[in-house]
Formats: structure tokens, sequence, C-alpha cells
């Protein structure tokens, strides 16, 4: 089971397959550093509870709940708990690149960025088991020909889609309406988690959002009860980390791909809110 799990990107283009309390240790794979995905995952929890940190914010992902990791996604698994029924389904980011699926993606990923998880009704939670063990038996069929597989993969994962895609589109109308102050926080955090690896000047994101500097770190701190530069170092941090953990680029092109200009200066950003030194945290 634990080849089949995408830690970070899948060996081919989908897998499905579902969790119990003897697969409880597989979860640690996400658990002891933030991991980025490259591969999306869909995932709908039966039982159990779950604590996670998905991009900035922690959730407790109880029964009734189908989570959205987009490819891009950084996870955490912090603690699982209770009898455990968690079914998931995965596509590779290879072929989530291939398939013809953009404006789709695009659109489920703003809304997804600021609420990843889905409350599926009490009624329609057996329609989604039932949906899920069809597909688990649909994986037991041996497809010879990759145009076939492919072609299937296509099927599904357009379906996924366009059921998540409601069910999130759902959930936007009916959400009561919020603050403007809320509104600009939100719309905060998402250039962030979009931007993060190339900006970290909040006077950028404050002329994005069309306000002045000193009125968004006022918004955010008091929404948010952090400031604008905790909120940037924060997901920075986060990425260097799964990249430290669950890649084997070197430190050089982390900082690069972080845009230090130099792995010296990424070396005491990474120090000072750490702790210790990137090779240090890469060794431990």
């Amino acid at each position: 089971m634990e080849n089949d799990i995408p830690k970070i990107d899948l060996p081919q283009d989908w897998i499905i397959g579902k969790l119990s309390n003897q697969d409880i240790g597989l979860l640690s794979l996400y658990g002891n550093y933030p991991c980025r995905l490259k591969a999306g995952i869909f995932v709908l929890c039966l039982s159990g509870d779950v604590e996670a940190t998905i991009g900035l914010t922690r959730h407790t992902v109880t029964p009734g709940s189908f989570i959205t990791l987009l490819p891009g996604s950084i996870i955490q698994i912090h603690k699982a708990s209770g009898d455990l029924r968690i079914y998931f389904i995965g596509f590779s980011s290879d072929f989530i690149n291939q398939a013809s699926v953009g404006k789709s993606i695009l659109d489920m990923r703003y809304m997804v960025k600021d609420s990843p998880i889905f409350r599926v009704k009490d009624g329609a939670l057996p329609l989604f088991e039932d949906y899920f063990e069809l597909l688990l038996k649909l994986s037991e069929f041996d497809f010879s020909r990759l145009d076939a597989e492919r072609g299937l993969a296509n099927h599904l994962f357009a379906s996924v889609l366009l059921g998540v895609n409601s069910m999130y589109k759902d959930q936007v109308q009916t959400r009561p309406s919020v603050s403007k102050a809320e509104q600009i926080s939100k719309d905060f955090a998402q250039l962030v988690m979009r931007n993060y690896a190339t900006q970290r000047s909040v006077a950028w994101y404050a002329k994005r959002l069309g306000i002045t500097q000193a009125h968004l770190s006022t918004i955010v701190k008091q929404t948010t009860g952090k400031t604008c530069v905790e909120i940037i170092t924060s997901m920075v941090i986060m990425d260097a980390k799964a990249q430290l953990k669950s890649t084997n680029l070197s430190i050089h092109d982390i900082a690069y791909s972080l845009n230090f200009t130099n792995m010296s200066f990424f070396g005491k950003y990474f120090k000072r809110h750490v702790g210790v030194g990137p090779q240090e945290y890469r060794n431990g």
C-alpha cells in the first residue's frame, strides 16, 4: 500500500485506494514535514478524524469531509484517530498537464485555495461511497492498451472535476457573506499562495490589491493575528522544508526556486526562522 499512496507524484496516470486503521502508520508519510504535491488528490473521509495543515491553515478532517488537493498543495498530517475509513483517488502531474481541463483547474483552484475541505451532506455520503467502490472495482481490470487506460483516466478525471466544481460552487453560493476586511485578508492570502516564491515584499501585495501597505498590514493583523511578513515567511519556509525533505534538489537549486539571490542568504533566512540550517534540517 505504501508504494500506492501519492507522496509527491504518481508513476502512473491514476490510482485509487482506501485506508483503514491498519494503514494509519502510512499517513506518517506526510507527518514528519510538509510535502508539496505534484499530483492531484481527492479524498473522502467516512469515519475517523485527521488533523492536517493544508497550505497555511490547520484543519480537522471529520466524517463526511471531501478534501481536494490540487497540484502544488502543501500538506502535513499531524494526527489521525478513531475508526478510519478513507477513500482517495489521485492523478499524476504528467497526466493532469496533458489533460484538456485547464479552465476547470483554474476555476477550482480559486475556490479550493480558500476552502479545500467540503462538507458532504449526510444523505449523499452513501452515493459517494458507492462511487468510490465502483472505481475500486474498475481499477482491478487489466487495461492492456495504453491508449485505453489513458482514455479511461481522462473520463474519470473529467467527471471528478465536474462533480467537485459543482459542489464547491454550491458551497460558495450558500456561504455567509464576509466583511470587506475579511475579504481583503483572504485575497491577500490567495495572492501569497500564488506568488510567495517570487515576491516577499508587502508593498508588492498591497499594490496588487489596490490599497496602501499600512492599510493592508492593519487589516491582516486584525483579521488573522499575524503580520503580512509572518504569513509570507511561513509559506516560504513551508515550501523550503518540503523541498529539502521530499526532493533531491540541491540547496542551491531550492534557494533559486524561492528567488533567493544566493545560497548564503537563503541559509541565514532559513536558520533564522527554523533554528537550524537547510543542510542540518535535511539530514535531521
